[in-house]
């Protein structure tokens, strides 16, 4: 098939990967394209070797086969690792030795979305590079030259004795998993049944439906049958993953919830006793105890920008063993390869857990007891959600209170802390508080709430009732 100019609808060009919804926004013809231009951008750099994985989603196959016919039509040979979560994808192109990665998934979005996302090299592909290959597309000035070949290369097997060489338990833990029917879903059984103790899996049948419940594990509704099977078995811990595996959920054997930050301070602790003083990364939404505990226990605390691809690139410039997001995306260069692979996490903090009395609960008992809110996802369109972070920003400034604008306006107080950020991805702002007491949380909502408010803009009732 001839390759010919081609025009993506501008809504999948995000700042982070490709994402539309399947036979609207997104179609075969647009992966098809999205190959070429990204093998035109490969081959420029001098690569040619890409490896292609797909998550579990009904429309996953197909638009790996045309992302597949693409890549070899503008000259890139395909190494094609199969089914599996994402993280799986970014091992393959490290263990063999590819020139850039390409993962068809959706990540945790529903199941008529989908989309991709990108290595180049080793270092993740994003922002003005998923702008470039629009440009690419639409001007129709692929790479020439004679097709790539496309080949099978299975790595499932390899993925998993990888992860399992790290595994290191004290006492054998009694361990519940849910996949959620997403992309982990084979990887966790394999794991399951490799590993000491006794573990059960639920979900554990990979199904783009998403039968049970919907596959991100940062909504509480969504670990309720995970929170129920830990009760039920009596297990030490509970263990979910988002829809293609790079986001992981735990809770204790009380079937408490540890977040993506106290996930990250847990590990920080044990990574900090092999490398005192390194940066420690978090993102702008984290915390302000993660900070702090990192400082505690020797590390250098950073602050960084919300989104895997920025916080990759920073681990690289700052050469940093561990990152992460509240969102739960957890990157573990420690004796491996700086990627957010969920099930990676998942066995490093079993480590840390069958080694400590208690378990779970211990580690989560240690942590400081604060009054938060979650995300909270305020409905912003496009052209305002950066102008109303900006005006915040500079009325913040007026009135000379402290704040650091890394991303978004974070707003320090003497309760605690408030944060106002523009989504990458959504036409959304994000806001967050966490205080020391539920007085204090009260008032840091009332000050968010007031400079919103004095910038135009009138949160809907109710939007930050969820703090607790």
């Amino acid at each position: 098939m001839a390759l010919l100019p081609h025009r993506f609808d501008p809504s999948i060009l995000r700042e982070y990967d490709i994402r539309g919804v399947v036979g609207e926004t997104l179609t075969v013809d647009d992966a098809r394209a999205i190959g070429a231009a990204y093998a035109t951008i490969l081959r420029a750099g001098g690569g040619r070797r890409v490896a292609v994985g797909y998550d579990g989603r009904l429309t996953s196959p197909d638009l790996a086969d045309a992302l597949c016919d693409g890549l070899q039509a503008a000259g890139a040979d395909v190494l094609l690792v199969g089914r599996g979560p994402s993280p799986m994808l970014y091992y393959s192109v490290f263990a063999l030795s590819a020139d850039g990665g390409i993962m068809v998934t959706g990540s945790h979005n529903p199941p008529d979305h989908n989309g991709f996302k990108f290595m180049l090299g080793r270092k993740s592909f994003f922002g003005a590079g998923i702008q470039q290959l629009g440009m690419i597309a639409a001007s129709g000035s692929y790479a020439g030259g004679p097709r790539g070949y496309r080949q099978d290369v299975p790595v499932f097997d390899a993925y998993l004795d990888r992860m399992l060489q790290d595994v290191n338990f004290g006492q054998a833990p009694l361990v519940a998993w849910d996949p959620g029917n997403g992309a982990a879903g084979e990887v966790a059984q394999a794991l399951a049944a490799r590993l000491p103790g006794r573990h059960w899996v639920i979900n554990g049948e990979i199904d783009g439906r998403f039968p049970n419940h919907h596959p991100d594990p940062t909504i509480p509704a969504n670990l309720a049958q995970l929170r129920a099977l830990v009760r039920q078995q009596g297990a030490d811990i509970g263990l979910a993953f988002d829809g293609d595996g790079d986001r992981i959920g735990i809770v204790d054997a009380h079937g408490d919830i540890l977040w993506g930050d106290q996930i990250l301070t847990l590990l920080a602790r044990d990574v900090l006793t092999r490398h005192p003083g390194a940066p420690i990364i978090a993102d702008v939404k984290s915390s302000q105890a993660l900070f702090d505990d990192v400082a505690r226990h020797g590390g250098r605390p950073i602050m960084w920008k919300t989104g895997h691809a920025p916080i990759k690139s920073k681990m690289l410039e700052e050469n940093s063993p561990l990152a992460g997001e509240m969102s739960a995306h957890i990157f573990v260069a420690d004796g491996y390869y700086g990627y957010d692979d969920a099930l990676y996490v998942a066995l490093r903090f079993l480590n840390i857990a069958s080694a400590t009395k208690g378990g779970a609960a211990a580690l989560r008992a240690s942590l400081p007891r604060l009054h938060n809110t979650p995300e909270i996802r305020l409905e912003c369109g496009e052209a305002r959600k950066f102008t109303l972070v900006q005006e915040m920003r500079d009325r913040v400034a007026r009135d000379g209170v402290p704040f650091i604008d890394i991303d978004g306006v974070r707003v320090k107080r003497p309760e605690g802390w408030w944060l106002l950020r523009a989504s990458n991805t959504q036409p959304i702002v994000v806001a967050r508080a966490e205080a020391d007491s539920a007085n204090g949380l009260e008032s840091l909502i009332a000050d968010l709430t007031r400079y919103l408010q004095s910038c135009g803009f009138e949160p809907p009732p109710g939007a930050f009732d969820a703090g607790s």
